[in-house]
């Protein structure tokens, strides 16, 4: 017999546990709760031949969820505060037309850091309180960021959350993140996010579906009426595309050679999810080629950023006596790639051009050649010196992977990379650490295919050496001073607008001379759509640049980035050092913004 009472939704502790607790109505006992208590009929979970039960909770505006490029990031703890998770997802679903969702399927998968078990729960039950038909979540709410991309576009699905805080640390005193991608795979318009953030301020009820939670720890289907869950392979279907994409006997004939060393670091992230199956099952590689192969809620307390300073025991490894031949890293998500040779580093501005400079020999998915090339504008330009060899259309674009999505979307794009160790191609609407990863090497297999063991192989360092001989070297550093004082940041960044606006062509700022200094906007040439204030551009006549950008990546402080760029097409000065060669450069950015008397910082938190 059915039985009536108060049911009150609480932070999830696992992803399979008992319909949550009964308590007396308003009744609080220990951490602020998810939902508030409502008052409901309860019945155990529905047959599928029954209707969900829908319950309308009472809420209110919450500060501080202001959507930007990536979703919205924040710590845990403010996301475990009461409706915050929720009062977004259905301040998301108040977004869209119903058409777009209702009866529709919708992808979930996350990077595995500490309270996506609680919220993929929220998100399945907030769904199905919206009309979502069918939700597709990876097991264990596991699924990287390209591999929700890649799943959106095979499945046909409207849509997909994400939950992850990328390369930011995890843990309960750590990050979390959440981020909405269309049907065509690529992150949300600012459009939506912002007519998200605007219902945020005005929400009043979340509807939420009364079923239990899910098991999302065996692959399989649920049904609660007309919703389903179906818990997914999270590597299946990333990995069939990958392999349309490259040549994998290709690949695993280099793998397989003898004197031939490869590594790839997980960083204790979403990769290590699919490093054995692509690197070890598929591509023959030793199974010790895989560092820190076990995603971890807290990332193994470290930092899932794939660079020179957060990938240490990479750098290490690369860097000593015995170093391996190639190895890569990538972050958090899954969408960000490092790419090191024996004792030599690759910078993300280089690796994307040398990729699109190799591309059609070495990769088959572009054997026809590629339809374009972007970067973002603080990456170097390098890229463009490749799209103007290959004669290809050239875009340079604000920093977020939706700018790309657009262009690919119009078939205007194949290959596009961030100096942010970001690099992808049109497979997917995303950028894509493993991708990068095959990538290069395909670029090697295919480089070394007719070596015989014991013959000198083409290294890392040959094929960047070789293509700055081709295209010349962008000498390029970024200087990241994370966590600063907002208020300090921003009046920097309001210093340097005067400065620009005070500028004249023609100026001498130390031995170098002014071509122009802007803040940098853009008019998307699919839509007609305008952003602006991207970042601040001071360009001078010989092709140097100095860009000055506010992050809006983290979840507390301003991060501070500036970038440096300086051109050299001497092969002479080509194993220069690239921070002894662009010291003067950098001396002259910390003069003119002083960055130091604004922000009290008086070096960066990494150096790239």
């Amino acid at each position: 017999m059915a039985a009536t009472h108060a049911l009150r939704l609480r932070p999830l502790l696992s992803t399979a546990r008992p319909t949550p607790p009964r308590a007396t109505a308003g009744a609080r006992r220990g951490p602020a709760p998810a939902f508030v208590v409502v008052r409901c009929s309860f019945t155990g979970a529905p047959s599928a031949a029954q209707s969900l039960k829908i319950n309308l909770i009472p809420t209110k505006p919450v500060e501080g969820q202001k959507t930007g490029t990536s979703g919205l990031r924040k710590k845990v703890k403010v996301f475990q505060q009461e409706n915050y998770l929720a009062n977004w997802i259905q301040a998301l679903f108040n977004s869209l037309p119903p058409e777009d969702y209702v009866g529709g399927t919708i992808v979930l998968g996350g990077d595995g850091r500490y309270y996506n078990k609680d919220a993929a729960q929220i998100i399945i039950k907030i769904a199905a309180g919206n009309g979502v038909g069918k939700i597709l979540v990876g097991r264990n709410g596991l699924l990287s960021t390209p591999a929700v991309s890649a799943v959106i576009r095979k499945k046909e699905a409207n849509g997909g959350f994400i939950m992850s805080a990328s390369h930011n640390p995890g843990g309960p005193n750590n990050d979390w993140g959440i981020k909405f991608n269309y049907s065509s795979g690529q992150p949300a318009p600012e459009t939506v996010t912002d007519q998200i953030y605007g219902n945020t301020l005005s929400i009043s009820e979340i509807k939420i579906a009364d079923i239990p939670d899910v098991d999302l720890s065996s692959i399989g289907v649920v049904r609660y009426g007309d919703f389903t869950v179906e818990v997914i392979d999270p590597v299946s279907d990333y990995l069939e595309l990958m392999e349309n994409v490259f040549d994998f006997q290709l690949i695993k004939d280099l793998l397989s050679r003898p004197d031939f060393r490869f590594i790839f670091d997980a960083m204790h992230a979403i990769t290590g999810e699919y490093a054995e199956p692509i690197f070890v099952e598929k591509l023959g590689a030793d199974p010790g080629c895989i560092l820190n192969g076990v995603p971890l809620e807290d990332f193994g307390n470290g930092h899932p950023d794939p660079n020179l300073t957060y990938a240490k025991e990479l750098v290490f490894t690369m860097f000593g006596t015995h170093a391996p031949d190639f190895g890569a890293a990538s972050d958090g998500d899954g969408d960000r790639n490092m790419i090191l040779g024996k004792r030599f580093f690759v910078t993300p501005s280089d690796s994307v051009a040398i990729i699109a400079a190799n591309a059609q020999a070495a990769i088959p998915y572009f054997q026809s050649g590629t339809k374009g090339l972007s970067r973002s504008m603080p990456t170097s330009g390098a890229l463009d010196r490749v799209a103007e060899k290959l004669n290809v259309p050239f875009f340079e674009v604000p920093t977020g992977w939706k700018f790309f999505g657009n262009l690919m979307d119009a078939g205007k794009l194949s290959i596009c990379g961030e100096e942010s160790f970001g690099t992808g191609s049109d497979h997917i609407r995303e950028k894509d650490g493993i991708w990068a990863v095959l990538a290069w090497l395909s670029i090697l297999a295919h480089r070394n295919k007719d070596k015989k063991v014991g013959e000198r192989l083409v290294s890392v360092e040959d094929v960047a050496r070789e293509h700055w001989a081709t295209y010349g070297r962008n000498f390029f550093s970024r200087y990241d001073y994370e966590a600063c004082e907002s208020d300090g940041a921003n009046k920097m960044m309001d210093h340097l607008r005067d400065v620009i606006a005070n500028s004249k062509p023609g100026e001498k700022y130390g031995d170098y001379t002014l071509q122009f200094a802007d803040d940098f906007s853009y008019t998307d040439p699919v839509d007609g759509s305008t952003v602006s204030k991207q970042g601040l551009r001071f360009v001078f006549t010989d092709g140097s640049r100095i860009i000055f950008r506010l992050s809006g990546t983290g979840s507390a402080g301003a991060t501070i980035r500036l970038y440096i760029e300086q051109f050299e097409s001497d092969t002479s000065k080509h194993s220069l050092d690239a921070q002894t060669t662009l010291m003067p450069l950098i001396d002259l950015a910390l003069s003119v913004s002083k960055l130091k008397d604004f922000t009290g910082r008086d070096k960066p938190t990494v150096t790239t």
